[in-house]
């Protein structure tokens, strides 16, 4: 028993279980650092296993970086390397019969085609009953790359002038080389320049010899004296280009424009990805609502944005009524929609796989590998290079040039390309997902559940 009248002094207690858990250990001050106070070279574990990370990261991206340089750069710079790697076929067509056409065709026949890029053959006149006219369709329907007529009347209408003293005598009609530029600018232009230097040699030496058999002519005094011109070029030629790329801003649109659709659908499955991530629905949705959010959005979002990229355009005067009337322009962003559906169902179908960090990469190998079939020809490319027939790129730029400068009508098989591209998205982009939907739940099935 306590004595009366003395206090009592309580009893010291130990300290709760729940006080002791709220006391900061040292321990614990380590594992959560002071945010924005280290140092890259710090030596604490945290830094060296931050540090460990970050350079394995960056390091890891340029090795892949420098693999894709090797493995991917290297398509686009064989496509540019030995080109032209084959010869493109021209056809010589002698209408005059004479001797002027039987000296030009020989003429051209002997150049060696490696040299020049073109690989002449003769082409009987009687296969064009319908004269110039005929042959000049044939090479806009891409029979043929280019032709060189030695036109009809070529050896009488020289002999008579000489005859006649004709001093209104045009040496240029006797020859016509024919062409299209805007079935591809890259190949006509230094190929242009080729055939004028191969004519220019040929009429070179015609002169020479007309020379030689006129000289001892006794009216030569009053040809050098009346027509002089008659004398110095007596054989000439005229480029006839039928189909002229003659609208500068179209370039934006048949190559370099190309990069930016693929550019603009790649934003465009970023920001829906993003968006999906933001909002939950790419773990609330149910497989099947998600795959149709995911391809009405990108149906929806192209169709705008090719909208505007064709008003854009229109801006610059690009001329849409050449070929198809004013239905050109609708043509034309229809070409936009699909060409933009084709390479931005694609990547929303590869980035379900390898994710917005790996998805890079592939925009990379897809814009090279179309880019590097967009410069020249597929003819004039080694073999490999054929797998551009079936590629976006390829057959957006045939179908532009097409609405554009009146080239061959193929509009319908392009368009039916890109669509199988949309197809073929269309149905891998469903199968990759139900893939990752199904890796996503067994791994939170082994995630043990938090009470």
């Amino acid at each position: 028993m306590e004595k009366l009248g003395t206090t009592s002094r309580p009893a010291s207690r130990a300290p709760s279980e729940e006080t002791v858990h709220n006391v900061p250990s040292p321990a614990d001050a380590t594992i959560a650092p002071v945010p924005f106070s280290a140092q890259f070279l710090d030596k604490t574990p945290e830094a060296a296993a931050a540090r460990a990370i970050y350079l394995k990261t960056v390091f890891g991206g340029v090795g892949a970086l420098v693999v894709v340089i090797f493995a991917v750069f290297s398509i686009y710079w064989g496509s540019v390397w030995s080109t032209p790697h084959h010869s493109l076929p021209g056809w010589i067509v002698d209408f005059d019969g004479g001797a002027v056409g039987q000296s030009v065709s020989n003429a051209l026949i002997s150049i060696n085609a490696g040299t020049s890029g073109i690989a002449w053959q003769v082409v009987p006149a009687s296969q064009f009953p319908g004269g110039i006219s005929q042959l000049q369709n044939a090479i806009v329907q891409e029979k043929t790359w280019y032709a060189v007529t030695i036109n009809s009347g070529a050896t009488t209408s020289l002999s008579a002038a000489v005859s006649a003293v004709d001093a209104s005598y045009n040496s240029s009609l006797a020859i016509t080389f024919m062409g299209s530029e805007a079935r591809n600018e890259n190949i006509y232009r230094p190929h242009g320049r080729i055939v004028t230097g191969q004519l220019d040699a040929i009429t070179l030496q015609l002169t020479l010899q007309f020379l030689k058999n006129i000289s001892s002519s006794a009216n030569v005094g009053t040809l050098l004296s009346t027509a002089p011109e008659l004398v110095a070029r007596p054989i000439y030629y005229t480029v006839d280009n039928l189909r002229p790329f003659d609208v500068p801003v179209a370039s934006a649109v048949t190559f370099v424009g190309l990069i930016y659709l693929l550019i603009l659908s790649f934003f465009i499955v970023m920001v829906s990805t993003a968006a999906r991530e933001i909002s939950g629905l790419e773990k609330n949705l149910t497989l099947g609502s998600l795959v149709r959010v995911r391809i009405v959005t990108s149906f929806v979002a192209y169709f705008f944005i090719a909208l505007f990229y064709t008003l854009l355009s229109r801006a610059f005067q690009l001329p849409f009524d050449r070929h198809f009337g004013s239905a050109g322009l609708v043509i034309f962003w229809m070409l936009n929609w699909m060409g933009m559906l084709a390479c931005g169902l694609a990547l929303e179908a590869v980035i379900t796989l390898l994710t917005a960090r790996f998805v890079p990469f592939f925009l990379i190998i897809f814009i090279i590998t179309n880019v590097s079939v967009s410069v020249f020809p597929l003819a004039v490319l080694p073999h490999i290079y054929r797998y551009g027939y079936a590629f976006p790129f390829y057959n957006i730029s045939r179908a532009v040039r097409s609405i554009v400068f009146r080239t061959k009508n193929d509009v319908g098989m392009n368009f039916g390309i890109l669509i199988a591209w949309v197809a073929l998205s269309c149905i891998t982009l469903p199968l990759i997902q139900w893939f990752m939907r199904r890796r996503l739940v067994a791994a939170q099935a082994k995630t043990p559940t938090q009470t």
